[in-house]
């Protein structure tokens, strides 16, 4: 067995035993590409009248999405942007998590939606966990997509012509051939276009799945040095819990926020309710998007300014990962790399069935091959009889 059988042989079981994960991935990331356009079109909350007055405390936003609902709690909200509802993330007991959508400026709800319905949520879930539990879905997705950046690399070097006569024809789709032979094309020829995206793709899903992955990433970026600063964790002096009151330290910090990032359009605050974590709140360039920001953590007792690390200060490595998810949805250039990001994973969604069509196509043929050969040997023997 030479080289290129053994390589065409792991690409085949390889191929098996991914093709399926694959599949369902890259077809609920094309789903989940255009999630915020589609949205936005269909469902009216998501947007608000800009008004000439400041946005409404968020002490205020949260007491107002936790009315009516005993024993719910809220530790994370998002203004996300001046045309668009606060955003409150409300866990209820027995419930789950509700989304709260209030009007920025009167504190008005404007709808509430459990999370666990709504489609594209759904479609996140198939995609990072195919709706098993989080901890064995990521690794069966991972492993899978792990597997799949291997059949890319293989999937190149079984595809790649020996001549350089050969190569227009192999970068090119024979529209005018027989089925089998446009099916043979459009694996090898769209994966191959497909292959510099899918790996990018592929490896900013892993970074979401290993933390091995997000280190690496981090290491690699940062060429190996170390930058302490990003990795110090802040407490709040939990001995001045009951001491002082805090009910709107929670609003100071988001105006310093403001002030410290005028720019930013969109604003995530997090407190949580353990004695000792911080006010967090991480100042966003631009709405939706999670690349380019300013973060800060606050005392949630006394209102003291714990971390400041703007996007500036920020090694290589930290903005690598934080670029990460808007590389993985393809939004990270706007809507250019949106439609490359979702023509990419179509690609990707196409391969494991057009691999099985060629896979079954060969099948059948050494069958035919072999049935022949035997008719052949019949006919032989009774001539010669």
């Amino acid at each position: 067995m030479n080289f290129k059988k053994v390589i065409l042989f792991c690409h085949r079981w390889l191929g098996f035993i991914s093709g399926l994960v694959v599949f369902i991935v890259s077809i609920t990331g094309c789903l989940f590409c255009f999630q915020d356009e589609i949205q936005d079109t269909f469902l009216s909350y998501r947007h608000v009248e800009v008004q000439s007055k400041p946005f409404m405390a968020p002490s205020l936003i949260k007491a107002e999405a936790l009315k009516g609902r005993p024993g719910a709690t809220a530790s994370f909200m998002s203004y996300y942007a001046a045309d668009r509802p606060v955003v409150v993330f409300t866990a209820i007991p027995k419930e789950g998590m509700l989304f709260v959508y209030l009007n920025p400026y009167t504190g008005k709800i404007l709808h509430t939606e459990n999370l666990a319905r709504n489609f594209f949520v759904i479609v996140e879930y198939i995609h990072l966990y195919l709706l098993l539990p989080a901890k064995v879905g990521s690794l069966v997705v991972g492993i899978s997509v792990i597997i799949f950046i291997v059949l890319m690399i293989t999937g190149i070097v079984l595809w790649w012509p020996k001549r350089k006569s050969d190569r227009k024809r192999s970068f090119t789709i024979k529209w005018n051939g027989r089925w089998r032979r446009v099916n043979y094309d459009l694996h090898n020829v769209l994966g191959f276009y497909a292959t510099s995206i899918a790996v990018i793709l592929a490896l900013t899903g892993l970074s979401m799945v290993f933390e091995s992955v997000r280190d690496g990433i981090y290491a690699t970026a940062n060429l190996g040095k170390s930058y302490p600063v990003e990795k110090v964790v802040h407490k709040s002096d939990s001995l001045l819990k009951g001491k002082v009151d805090n009910k709107t330290v929670i609003d100071k910090a988001f105006t310093a926020a403001q002030l410290g990032s005028p720019s930013a359009e969109m604003f995530m605050i997090e407190d949580e309710a353990s004695n000792s974590s911080t006010v967090g709140i991480t100042a966003f360039a631009k709405s939706l998007h999670y690349y380019n920001s300013d973060a800060y953590e606050f005392d949630k007792y006394t209102g003291k300014l714990l971390k400041y690390l703007p996007q500036s200060k920020k090694s290589a490595g930290l903005k690598m990962n934080e670029m990460n998810y808007d590389l993985h949805v393809g939004q990270i250039g706007g809507l250019t790399t949106k439609i490359i990001a979702f023509l990419a994973s179509l690609i990707c969604a196409s391969l494991p069935i057009t691999g099985f069509i060629i896979w079954l196509g060969k099948r059948k043929k050494s069958k035919s091959k072999q049935v022949k050969n035997v008719v052949h040997r019949r006919v032989h023997k009774q001539h010669l009889a």
